[in-house]
């Protein structure tokens, strides 16, 4: 019987590396692929070291190596999708979008058309089959037959390992992609995975996990997007519309934070404040001292306005 052929998103860590063995291990023919991507000409690259860690993870695992420039519709999908957004003074979730358009969107795309039987990445998250429904038979309840009508052969759950889970940002995945999609490490904590990766002799055993947005690498969000965004001073105001505080600009802030606005007024007994709502078009921001205030939570129509995003 011919084995199945599995592409693999191979970015030159420790996940998709482990993840790339542990499908060899599990029969599978295994290509390696790694995905070229956009970077501002103005921040330092490490794409090209990431590339030969990829390659070299390749070659520890006698695979096929393969790379993919998605260069374009990174650009378009995810970096010039985070520039408009926060120009707007929303808040863009670009992990979101890389995985939609990009992981799962071209990369998948081309994988499917080059004959792999399936896709696979490291992401902390479960792809499983919908068997357990069969095991609510005879309960009755209208949710059970709901379920059974709807026939979602596939169910995108959480990684084992919560503090690591990835499934929030895989919300788009629809059931035509679930059923070719594989996640070899949805079910390990980052602990294990570490642990075999030694175990695996794998050349990226020790590399540390990447943090971030892939494109800024160790750089700032804000200074990336000064470059695209004209800084524009702005009032802080506090719970009673009083004026505290200044701001470089509304768009580079995110409700919940509690940095980068410059608190001009403050007693010796104030504590942090914490952004909890800003009016994008007269660009201002509004901030509290209370850690219990949920942002996202409409206490009162003051601090979420019209304007206001998450």
């Amino acid at each position: 019987m011919k084995k199945k052929t599995v592409f693999i998103g191979l970015s030159g860590g420790v996940d998709s590396a482990v993840s790339a063995t542990l499908l060899k291990k599990q029969g599978y023919e295994v290509v390696g692929v790694f995905i070229k991507t956009w970077h501002p000409d103005f921040l330092p690259c490490n794409e090209e070291a990431e590339q030969r860690d990829a390659m070299r993870v390749a070659a520890h695992l006698n695979i096929p190596f393969l790379t993919f420039d998605l260069e374009d519709i990174y650009k378009k999908e995810v970096a010039d999708y985070l520039i408009s957004e926060y120009k707007i003074g929303r808040t863009p979730n670009p992990d979101v979008m890389c995985n939609k358009e990009v992981k799962f969107g071209a990369f998948f795309k081309k994988a499917i058309l080059m004959g792999a039987d399936f896709v696979a990445t490291g992401h902390y998250a479960k792809n499983e089959e919908s068997t357990f429904l069969n095991g609510l038979a005879g309960r009755g309840t209208q949710r059970t037959e709901d379920l059974k009508k709807s026939h979602f052969p596939h169910f995108l759950r959480k990684g084992v390992d919560s503090s690591k889970d990835q499934s929030y940002f895989l919300w788009t995945l629809r059931q035509k992609q679930l059923k070719r999609i594989l996640f070899p490490i949805g079910h390990l904590k980052k602990m294990e995975v570490r642990k075999l990766a030694k175990k695996f002799n794998l050349p990226v055993a020790e590399k540390k996990d990447s943090q971030g947005i892939c494109f800024l690498g160790e750089i700032d969000l804000k200074e990336f997007l000064k470059h695209y965004i004209k800084l524009k001073k702005g009032k802080v105001l506090n719970e009673k519309r009083e004026e505290i505080g200044y701001h470089d600009g509304v768009f580079f802030h995110t409700l919940g934070e509690r940095h980068g606005f410059m608190i001009t007024k403050k007693s010796p007994n104030d504590g942090a404040y914490y952004v909890i709502g800003k009016d994008v078009k007269k660009n201002i921001l509004f901030v509290s001292q209370s850690k219990n205030r949920n942002p996202l939570q409409k206490s009162t129509d003051i601090f979420l306005l019209k304007n206001s995003s998450c």
